[in-house]
């Protein structure tokens, strides 16, 4: 846990506001019968003083009040299901409910105490931790949870910031290794990559080990072999067409997602390509996504619902106070083998 901050009391906001102890009571608990001048004025202390309100009654005796919260960024897919199957699962062996909130990017120009009103609003709302799957981390979400006493687990993050962020992910440059090195035992040597944003530490982990296997067998990857995205659907789609329209396409694809597997294989058919005997695609997680594509695709597997059931257990971990031996663990991935890679 982090170090102990001081808690904002009502007399302390009462104190600043200038008003008495009961008015402030008022406000937080939304009685009507406060000025609106004086409503906005504590509120704005509220936020100020990072005032995190006791739990009602009913919530502390609630078994069915969530006690962790699963935060996303965006639109959810294949793999945000995975995660959330695993966090579920281990939840309810815990005998802990899981509320699952996809949280809004934040806009341009966005008010900076943002950040603090919504961690106070889940620690007010009877949350023990945050696990939390998202696009970015700011320092100021990171000081907002620390300051509202919840413990914050990271899964498969995109960006590592300086602080001790803990985080439960996968050995992704194995991972990629581990892809390349299929698509070269099976002779290809013009092998391409579509991938995530350039800024995420899980794709260039994942670039990173498909380099290295390119490099250790002697083979070089050009500059426009290389594609990022967002590890979507459409991102496979714009960059399996722009490798395929090249003078000299690549004769495989390495997808850093299925979703984007899903895409390249699609850019493929619609050049008459089939797959995998003019093209061979790779894809990376083994979601229900590359179960279901056809032909079946190969994918490197990353433990999706295990990673969710680490972060678990590990939030209820911080949430109790224990220390921990290391603020990431990573799982071993896993080369699936089906029907989307063959012999060039």
């Amino acid at each position: 846990m982090p170090p102990k901050v001081r808690r904002a009391t009502l007399a302390t906001v009462a104190a600043s506001a200038g008003v008495s102890v009961t008015t402030v009571s008022k406000v937080v608990n939304g009685r009507s019968d406060v000025g609106p001048e004086t409503r906005a004025l504590v509120e704005s202390l509220l936020e100020q003083h990072a005032y995190i309100g006791r739990r009602s009654p009913a919530a502390k005796g609630s078994e069915a009040t969530a006690r962790v919260e699963l935060m996303f960024n965006g639109e959810l897919n294949a793999y945000s299901i995975e995660i959330i199957q695993g966090v579920l699962e281990a939840g309810g062996d815990a005998g802990v409910a899981v509320a699952v909130s996809v949280r809004p990017r934040a806009a341009a120009g966005t008010d900076p105490s943002r950040p603090r009103g919504w961690a106070r609003d889940l620690a007010a709302a009877g949350r023990r931790a945050v696990i939390a799957v998202v696009d970015e981390l700011t320092s100021a979400d990171i000081a907002a949870l620390t300051r509202a006493r919840l413990p914050l687990v990271v899964i498969d993050p995109l960006n590592l910031q300086r602080e001790r962020v803990t985080s439960v992910g996968s050995t992704n440059f194995a991972g990629g290794m581990a892809a390349a090195q299929h698509l070269l035992a099976l002779g290809h040597r013009r092998i391409g990559y579509v991938g995530g944003a350039t800024r995420s530490a899980c794709n260039q982990a994942r670039l990173h080990g498909y380099r290295a296997a390119l490099e250790a067998a002697g083979v070089s990857v050009p500059d426009d072999y290389q594609r990022a995205g967002d590890f979507r659907y459409r991102d496979g789609l714009a960059g399996g067409a722009a490798l395929l329209d090249l003078p000299s396409p690549p004769t495989a694809v390495f997808a850093g997602s299925d979703e984007t597997a899903a895409g390249v294989i699609e850019a493929a058919r619609e050049r008459g390509l089939r797959v995998p005997d003019d093209l061979s695609v790779v894809g990376f997680d083994d979601t229900e996504v590359a179960r279901l594509s056809s032909p079946p695709l190969t994918t490197v597997r990353q433990p999706l619902r295990e990673m969710g059931g680490v972060a678990l257990r590990t939030a209820l971990r911080l949430a109790a106070g224990e220390k921990l031996d290391s603020h990431h663990v990573e799982l071993a991935t896993e080369l699936v083998v089906r029907g989307s890679t063959a012999r060039v």
